[in-house]
């Protein structure tokens, strides 16, 4: 018993718990177990690397993976998150050197496996039975805010942030400072996402002696945000008194939600923010009465025992001060409370007890008045009369003006609570103030049903209250447990699911079946004139429309079919009915009980948030397009002016929304080093766009490559010295390189190389796979196919790495491979000749025309991979790829041109490959606009743009362009240059910016000047 009891634990340990596929590195999963994160490779289905958790370490949760740099975010039980950036390794980068034969088998000096560093952990959190963390999100913009969600609906926000260092901004000794371009600035680039903070730099743990000395990074965690969700589960809910147009200026719609932890939380229905939240009771919380806008009762009762008694608990909360007061205190066992109601004028209060007789209360002294005789029986439903005679208690009121005394109790009296002011002061008041007050008491009506069915309506004035009429049981009428008085109609439900309908006008009665079972709850909805009301069912919920007297249902909702168990309901306006759901939630529908969501904009926030989401589509590409260029303008001004009068609030909204950016980044706007390609990058972050983001990245990485690339190889040796490498400095095997660069001594290389570098951009993260730079491809496919190597295990195996070598001509690694095939194995004879064949070829020689007719004959009867690897051995990689891409394999022939290929064949072949992909059939043309940057065709891309009508970016492009000095000056582009500026101004024309579109006018020739005159006639 014991050993299955242990494999079972084994097995639970072992289970994955989550699977995910690597954002940043192509053909990679990553599994991840409570105390280990594997790394797969599906090429090869084997397991490229291993992280393990710290022997100390709380148990992994999730994993997330960027894809702006390779960083791994892991969330632990303990509900801290650390970050893990991937080291680099350097693996075979060129072929076997001399002593180095096919026969060498000394293993390499380094590890291959895929390893990831911790370089940052938060903080962890108090985790407890009732609050631990479920899960994480991370922002897709940035990838440096994290969300982590608590089972105790709580959101806690962390931001990863730069302790120092960083990605260098300052023009290093090479540069000329004479020149305008690239610009020379004082401003720091803002650390907008992810790749910001991670880049020139190392990035190591902040004890590390390089972070002092300026050579290395090192981040951290930082809290900045705590959202707190509604306390589960809820129990009841209760919406404030409704607006008026006394209380307008200082009316909140809020809502009291109540749980069964014993907290009361006050919910903004407008922001959807939790305003207050108060622990009330130590039990669960039964109901909710406003006695104004600023003020509540709750009351509370723990689950009664076998005697049915328990110990009720009714507080009184004062929004404004946070006070709050026990009513009824000193109380012993007794009945559980089952009514509460509040009075229209807010004068008196009912409290209703399921076996023991009501009792009457002052809202204003908080004082008990009386209780109901014992002969009377216990109420079931009750509830207040809506009618009363307000312009008498003026009357009473400005009579009592002239005394002094009189005056201060009205103004403190039941007159400021009307208005939704709660200036009830919960002191004991003085006998001539008790006086006074029971001289103003106004009389109000309420009615109440017994178990029988009789209908009671008692008249309150003063300090007691008088039986004024009683009324049989209908017939077909079972117990009521639940009424709703609104004007001459009053409701009636009972527990079988009939619906009373009282004209008190035309004195006439309707009973009808709802056929829904016990009606819980009645409520008319808000407004003169509104006869809406829903009914709550043990099962469902229902909105009715009483016309005539008639009761329609408008629309109706079953539970948990539609919706989960609902527990309470309530409206928030005159169409707008709330319900408090079984699993914790408070949704807000429309009178179809369809939709519980609403748009952005019809939120109110407390606070103005920088968001371009938050405004109109046509206000957000005002705003993106203002701030990426302006050339109209003589210097760049993030403000926004010269729109329509018509358009003043618009204009207004905008520059209140650019006036919240981050100054950092207000400040390094007018003044960006690369000009518009690095602010199109910017713009792209902030605004979330995923394609600018993608497309200007590439952009600016090409422009600046082709920009400063060397024009000869002295002049390349000139510029970097001994480094030969145009993107990537060579790393020595020994030495370990944390994220894009290596981590060398922090006195290492202070020296001229520095100003050159700067000048050069790093390399594209390998999420872009085939659309960085020859070099870098080459040498990740390299660094790949040696892990490859070290991992292998089966003869299928070696035998796909003995392939990938041959392909990209390491041919002594190659037949090393092929001659490890075991006698026993089948091929063991064919392998043996394929390494000869591969150890004695030369690409001149009589022997190439065979070897091509051979590779020919292969591809033709089916074996392409085999004719490929013949084609590449004879240095025909160029015939190899055509042959690829004929039979459709386009991602191999990419693969192997840009690993094997020249400059100019692989042009060609990527060429064909953006054809392809621009095809009807694939139709990935944003794809093939990256594919046409990386091979710096950039009036292919401006044509390409152009066509698919992105006007913005062609325009963008263009000026970029020109700032680079790369402008193709021809015919036919300048003419292309014109139709971009014309279609660019039409847009801007009728997004409503006059300057700029008359500036583009000015730019596109005869047609622009024709449209220029449109223009000014348009805004005219």
């Amino acid at each position: 018993m014991r050993s299955t009891k242990e494999d079972s634990d084994q097995v639970m340990l072992n289970d994955c718990i989550q699977p995910l596929y690597h954002q940043s590195c192509r053909h990679h999963l990553v599994l991840v177990y409570t105390r280990e994160i594997l790394i797969l490779d599906l090429e090869i289905n084997q397991t490229v690397g291993i992280i393990p958790i710290e022997r100390a370490g709380s148990p992994f949760v999730q994993v997330v993976s960027f894809r702006q740099r390779d960083v791994l975010l892991c969330l632990h039980e303990n509900g801290s998150v650390s970050a893990r950036i991937r080291r680099k390794t350097n693996a075979i980068t060129t072929p076997a050197s001399e002593g180095h034969g096919a026969f060498d088998d000394s293993p390499p000096p380094i590890s291959m496996d895929v390893t990831y560093d911790l370089r940052c952990q938060s903080d962890g959190m108090r985790v407890t039975r009732h609050s631990r963390v479920s899960s994480m999100a991370c922002c897709p913009v940035s990838e440096k805010s994290v969300g982590l969600v608590v089972t105790d609906s709580r959101i806690v926000f962390w931001d990863m942030m730069l302790l120092s260092g960083g990605i260098d901004s300052e023009p290093g000794p090479a540069s000329d400072k004479k020149l305008k371009f690239p610009v020379v600035s004082d401003v720091p680039p803002p650390k907008i996402s992810l790749s910001d903070m991670i880049g020139q730099l190392p990035v190591v743990n902040p004890d590390h002696p390089s972070v002092l000395k300026g050579r290395a990074a090192a981040l951290k965690f930082v809290i900045t945000g705590l959202l707190n969700g509604v306390v589960s589960p809820v129990t009841c809910l209760r919406m404030c008194p409704p607006l008026t147009t006394k209380n307008w200026s200082v009316y909140e719609p809020l809502i009291a939600v109540g749980s069964s932890t014993g907290v009361v939380q006050i919910i903004n229905i407008s922001s959807g923010l939790i305003v207050k939240e108060y622990s009330v009771h130590t039990g669960t919380v039964r109901g909710i009465e406003w006695c104004s806008l600023k003020s509540f009762l709750s009351y509370s009762y723990p689950s009664a025992g076998t005697s049915g008694l328990v110990k009720n608990d009714l507080m009184y909360v004062d929004l404004s001060t946070g006070k709050v007061k026990p009513v009824r205190a000193n109380r012993d066992q007794e009945s559980p409370i089952e009514i509460l109601r509040v009075s229209c004028l807010k004068q008196y209060f009912i409290v209703g007890f399921k076996d023991k007789p009501l009792e009457l209360w002052d809202l204003q002294t908080l004082t008990m008045l009386r209780e109901t005789g014992k002969s009377l029986p216990h109420p079931t439903a009750l509830e207040w009369s809506p009618s009363h005679s307000l312009k008498s208690l003026k009357k009473k009121m400005m009579s009592h003006g002239s005394e002094k005394e009189g005056g201060q109790q009205a103004s403190t009296g039941v007159g400021g609570d009307s208005m939704g002011v709660s200036t009830t002061s919960l002191t004991e008041p003085s006998e001539s103030e008790s006086k006074v007050n029971q001289k103003l008491m106004v009389k109000e009506h309420f009615v109440y049903t017994d178990p029988e069915g009789t209908l009671y309506h008692f008249v309150v004035e003063g300090s007691g209250f008088s039986d004024a009429s009683r009324v049989p049981p209908e017939s077909g009428i079972g117990t009521i447990t639940w009424i709703a008085w609104k004007g001459d109609f009053i409701l009636f439900g009972d527990g079988e699911g009939q619906l009373s309908v009282w004209d008190l006008k035309n004195k006439t009665q309707r009973t009808m079946a709802t056929r829904r079972g016990w009606i819980k709850k009645i409520r008319f909805a808000l407004g003169r004139g509104n006869m809406k009301f829903f009914i709550l069912y043990i099962d469902g919920f229902d909105i009715w429309d009483l016309k005539d007297g008639k009761a329609e249902l408008l629309s109706s909702m079953k539970s948990p079919r539609d919706v989960a168990k609902v527990v309470d309901a309530d409206w928030t306006g005159s169409d707008r009915p709330v319900l408090a759901t079984a699993e914790g939630c408070i949704q807000v529908f429309d009178l179809t009980l369809k939709s519980c969501s609403c748009t952005i904009e019809d939120r109110e926030f407390p606070d103005e948030v920088a968001n371009p989401y938050i405004l109109s589509p046509k206000g957000s590409l005002m705003m993106k397009y203002h701030l990426q260029n302006q050339p109209w303008n003589q210097e760049y001004s993030p403000k926004l002016e010269g729109l329509r009068e018509e358009e003043q609030n618009l204009q207004t909204t905008l520059n209140r929304q650019i006036d919240l950016l981050d100054s950092d980044i207000l400040d390094y706007l007018p003044c960006c080093r690369f000009g518009v390609a690095e602010r199109c990058v910017m713009l792209a972050k902030l605004f979330g766009d995923e394609s600018d983001f993608l497309f200007w990245t590439v952009a600016l990485y090409y422009l600046r490559a082709v920009k400063w690339s060397p024009k000869s190889q002295g002049d390349k040796d000139l510029l970097l010295g001994p480094e030969k490498d145009k993107f990537v400095p060579p790393t020595p095997s020994y030495k370990e390189t944390n994220d894009l660069v290596m981590l060398d001594s922090p006195d290492e290389g202070e020296g001229s190389e520095q100003g050159a570098w700067s000048l050069l951009d790093l390399p594209l993260e390998r999420y872009f796979d085939t659309i960085c730079d020859n070099d870098s491809f080459k040498l990740y496919q390299l660094d790949r196919v040696a892990l490859h190597d070290s991992k292998r295990v089966t003869y299928e195996h070696t035998k796909k790495c003995a392939e990938n070598y041959i392909m990209l001509r390491e041919t002594d690694r190659a037949v090393q491979l092929l001659l490890e095939t075991e006698p026993e194995n089948d091929t063991y004879y064919t392998d043996c000749l394929r390494a000869c064949l591969v150890a004695s070829i030369r690409s001149s020689g009589v022997s190439q025309s065979t070897i091509k007719l051979v590779a020919t004959n292969l591809i033709a009867n089916g074996k392409i991979k085999e004719g490929v690897q013949l084609l590449c051995l004879i240095d025909k990689g160029m015939d190899a790829c055509r042959y690829l891409q004929t039979y459709g394999a386009w991602d191999q022939a990419v693969w192997l041109a840009k690993a094997t290929l020249t400059e100019t064949d692989c042009c060609e072949v990527m060429k064909r490959w953006v054809d392809h992909l621009c095809g009807t059939q694939v139709n990935q043309k944003s794809k093939a606009l990256l594919v046409m940057l990386s091979l710096g065709q950039f009036s292919k891309v401006l044509e390409m743009l152009y066509g698919m009508r992105q006007f913005n970016r062609a325009a963008c492009f263009t000026a970029a362009l020109g700032e680079f000095g790369l402008l193709d000056q021809s015919p036919d582009n300048v003419s292309l240059v014109e139709a971009v500026y014309l279609e660019y101004a039409r847009l801007l024309a009728n997004l409503g910016l006059r300057a700029p579109a008359e500036f583009y006018c000015q730019k596109a020739g005869d047609k622009g000047r024709q449209f220029k005159e449109e223009v000014r006639i348009l805004f005219t």
